[in-house]
């Protein structure tokens, strides 16, 4: 079967073989092709160098984490709101919660909501824990087996590109005081 790719290469049809349907391609856009990735056997190497991507993407949504403080949003029109809570802040490593919020009837829902320890001298992030609702992955971070460090890293691997494919970004002098678009 052919499917077609939007601008930022989400599939726009169903995609044989794949576990993520187009509904849930349409409610969470950051899913796209790569989720095959999945299906690989990681080895530590692949794995690590991941870690690696991601830190340095997140490095650029958020160029001077290492000195950032409190809670932050990226807001930019037409997308949905990105907030990035420092928790804790030492010499070598930062602690970060990243999510969206989303209105729901029993309140503010996150999803996805990763709770992120990132290594400034090794370049390397760990996902403490990650809840999220649509890739066939564990609803939340259970065993550290490699597999499924491998699994949770894709989807933050896909989710951080889909964050800076929006232009999100956090500045350390713009603590999230109202919300500004930029």
């Amino acid at each position: 079967m052919r499917f077609a790719t939007n601008a930022l290469g989400v599939a726009e049809g169903d995609i044989p073989g794949c576990r993520v349907n187009i509904k849930q391609q349409m409610q969470y856009p950051w899913i796209s092709r790569a989720d095959r990735l999945l299906d690989y056997l990681p080895t530590v190497g692949k794995l690590l160098d991941l870690c690696e991507e991601n830190y340095e993407v997140l490095s650029e949504l958020a160029p001077q984490l290492r000195y950032m403080q409190g809670l932050h949003a990226s807001c930019r029109p037409g997308h949905m709101d990105l907030f990035l809570e420092i928790l804790e802040q030492t010499p070598y490593t930062t602690v970060v919660h990243l999510t969206y919020y989303f209105a729901h009837e029993e309140g503010q829902r996150a999803d996805p909501d990763a709770l992120l320890r990132v290594y400034h001298d090794a370049r390397q992030i760990e996902v403490i824990n990650l809840r999220q609702k649509v890739l066939p992955i564990n609803a939340g971070y259970q065993h550290p087996s490699l597999y499924n460090k491998w699994k949770i890293n894709v989807f933050l691997s896909k989710w951080l590109s889909f964050c800076k494919a929006q232009k999100h970004h956090f500045q350390a002098d713009e603590e999230f005081l109202t919300k500004m678009h930029g």
